[in-house]
């Protein structure tokens, strides 16, 4: 055959190939209704306003004809099944979670490799045969019921666990006797946003009233602390604390390791607190107010020799440890050990008679070593540039256990001796893939504003700088959450393709504290976009990747922000992936826990940040015509804490106003919610799709041997 023919033969199949990723989609006829609100004088029009009734036969049936069209695109991609079963090979080792003791016994959680939810287990002794306590495996048929909080009694006796069923944020609490194995009667409902704390034969737990109207999408008001003693019906449970003058605070309970005093926790929104304490060895007595101005963060690390240990932010932006005497709870008494650094002060244990206090430095773990007098004794030395894992040590033990992780460092659990100041490997996991193929880099660039933000980015070594590397530029930026290196199964599926994984540590979050977090909240939002996109711009110009393989993901949060710059600067992407997103700014706060966000937000009630909303709200921001990114919504029908209907409304605009043939779809899971506890097999499906989506509407495939 002549050369010139084959010549055209290629150029033909590659015409037909790129025709296939461009074939017009038939989407469903989402019905538009005549609603509006009015908004301090704008009128805003909200024509999908009933796809917020997730109760509905008409919002079910729109699910179900969306995830038709979807499935139906997703399983015409040739390569799909490949990715999963890569997927599956690579995910199918065992994980371990960082060892803890409570009582004489020893705690841990494993996974084989592929179970759908972690296994506890539990150790008389650090040589003894492990025996499974708790396997959630068995609590459902599919692994959609999962773990959502447990805590160990003082002496070891007792496991009290929360589950979640589909996803929900709704918890029901059971009782282990750990030496039996045996389930108790108890058994407790209506349980959300609760921490578990022992006393004795009870513990402290928070919960609800049941809910009148649809427990998925509801607001959630009037938060309560109960006590809950072992063998007495919920009914019975003593209320704690409550404030019938405020429906929207939170309130959570705790308990200092020698049962001597009871932390409450009051909040309204998602940054700041009060906190309240009680001193139970003395009967009679209430509650001692330390704070209450919900203007900084305060947590209670233990008590020592009757005096409360507590980490916080007033007057330290990057965190400072205070000794704060009960007898004298106000500020002018208060005694600082741990003084404000440069480091951001992330958390501190007390164990064999000092103090580990872990710190974040550009956005990875240091840690070191104090008497508790607050005299600096050591650094704890990590394996690398990466991010510590929990620390888990008791007071009295000299014996303590951490996890370290990284970007291509699969989670590894270390004992480590404080009397020695050496850290030993205790449970390493063995995994297929070659780590030392791969290297990061940590960048700085400047945003629109000049702000300097780091950036990791994570390839094979000797990656050809040609801008054609797939990549996937992922986000959060916001309520003070840090994104620091850890490994995922999943990223390791573009790493192995020649691909570019990137992660700015944007504004908003907590990387260097509370200035930084407060510079991306309210009116200054869009700085938490101008990094994104910066970080997007730095990319193309260093000829990391081009906007022809450019794709950003981000969730919850995250979502808002994949949402927000998709609308602002849809030329710059190919790929969107936006999951379980906040995209309605100005009704957010009217469902299930979403008025919490508004330290962070503010909300469309106010007629400032109304102003500030609708400039970067994603659903209001779809301009009829332009040509958006392709893009792969995800959700799930029991998301209970962004409820779907943001991700519902979103797409139906969306697809109503693309100006081109790329896909814009959404892939609703059910029996799934925001995302924690969610099976191992539905994680594989899911990412066996985005991965699909991204590297087909790329023009990639990938190579599999």
């Amino acid at each position: 055959m002549k050369k010139t023919n084959l010549i055209v033969i290629a150029l033909f199949l590659l015409i037909m190939s790129a025709c296939n990723r461009q074939q017009k989609i038939e989407y469903p006829d989402t019905k538009r209704v005549d609603v509006t609100d009015d908004y301090h004088g704008t009128v805003v029009a909200d024509p999908y306003r009933w796809l917020e009734n997730d109760t509905s036969a008409e919002t079910e049936a729109w699910v179900k004809a969306q995830n038709a069209v979807t499935f139906a695109y997703l399983e015409k991609i040739p390569f799909r099944n490949q990715i999963k079963e890569r997927l599956e090979k690579m995910w199918n080792y065992p994980k371990y979670g960082v060892t803890f003791k409570k009582g004489d016994r020893y705690f841990y959680f494993k996974n084989d490799g592929l179970q759908n939810q972690s296994v506890l287990y539990v150790q008389e002794s650090l040589d003894s045969k492990p025996e499974v306590l708790l396997d959630p495996n068995t609590l459902s048929k599919d692994g959609t019921v999962a773990l959502a909080a447990f805590d160990v009694s003082k002496d070891g006796k007792y496991l009290a666990y929360a589950i979640a069923r589909a996803g929900s944020d709704w918890n029901e609490i059971f009782v282990l006797e750990i030496e039996t194995g045996k389930q108790l009667s108890d058994h407790l409902e209506w349980i959300k946003f609760s921490g578990i704390s022992w006393q004795g034969d009870g513990f402290y737990y928070s919960r609800y009233d049941k809910p009148k109207g649809s427990e998925l999408s509801g607001k959630n008001e009037f938060h309560k602390v109960y006590f809950h003693r072992i063998g007495t019906p919920q009914e019975k449970d003593v209320l704690i604390y409550e404030n019938k003058k405020e429906p929207l605070r939170n309130y959570s309970a705790d308990v200092t390791d020698d049962e001597k005093f009871l932390i409450i926790y009051e909040t309204e929104s998602t940054s700041g607190n009060a906190l309240y304490f009680k001193d139970l060895t003395k009967h009679n007595t209430g509650f001692i107010t330390l704070v209450d101005d919900f203007e900084n963060d305060f947590m209670v690390v233990d008590d020592y020799h009757g005096k409360l240990l507590v980490r916080t932010n007033r007057d330290a932006p990057k965190y400072r440890l205070l000794l704060i005497d009960p007898e004298k709870p106000q500020p002018k008494h208060w005694k600082t050990l741990l003084p404000e650094k440069e480091e951001v002060l992330e958390g501190v244990t007390l164990t064999g008679g000092k103090m580990v206090a872990e710190y974040m430095k550009d956005a990875a773990s240091v840690a070191y070593i104090y008497n508790m007098d607050g005299h600096k004794v050591a650094g704890l030395n990590l394996p690398g540039i990466g991010t510590m894992a929990g620390f888990n040590g008791n007071k009295d033990d000299s014996i303590a256990f951490y996890g370290f992780t990284s970007f291509t460092f699969p989670l590894t659990v270390y004992k480590y001796d404080i009397s020695k100041n050496e850290s030993t490997v205790y449970r390493a996991p063995q995994i297929d893939f070659d780590a030392s193929q791969y290297e990061t880099e940590q960048v700085f660039y400047a945003s629109k504003d000049g702000t300097r933000i780091p950036m990791f980015i994570v390839h094979k070594k000797g990656l050809e700088l040609n801008g054609e590397n797939p990549t996937l530029l992922y986000g959060y930026g916001g309520f003070n959450i840090s994104l620091t290196p850890a490994f995922s199964i999943t990223r390791l599926l573009l790493l192995e393709q020649g691909g570019v994984f990137a992660m700015p540590n944007l504004r908003g979050g907590g990387e260097y504290g509370e200035a930084w977090h407060k510079a991306g909240t309210l009116d200054k939002k869009q700085n938490v976009f101008d990094d994104f996109i910066a970080a997007a711009k730095y990319l193309i110009e260093h000829k990391y990747t081009s906007s022809d393989y450019l794709a950003i993901q981000g969730g919850s949060n995250g979502g808002l922000l994949v949402g927000a710059v998709m609308t602002q600067r849809p030329d710059l992407f190919k790929v969107a992936l936006p999951a379980v997103g906040v995209l309605d700014m100005l009704r957010y706060h009217l469902f299930t826990i979403g008025w919490a966000w508004a330290s962070d937000y503010g909300t469309s009630d106010d007629p400032e940040a109304f102003k500030y909303l609708i400039k970067y709200s994603p659903l209001h921001n779809i301009e009829p015509g332009k040509c958006y990114p392709a893009t792969l919504v995800t959700t799930a029908d029991h998301d209970d804490r962004v409820v779907p209907a943001h991700s519902f409304k979103f797409i139906a605009e969306l697809q109503k106003d693309q100006g081109c043939d790329n896909p814009v779809l959404i892939r609703i899971e059910t029996k799934a919610g925001h995302g924690a506890g969610k099976p191992t097999s539905k994680i594989i499906e899911e990412y066996s799709d985005i991965y699909a989506f991204l590297f087909y509407n790329m023009g990639i495939t990938p190579k599999y041997e």
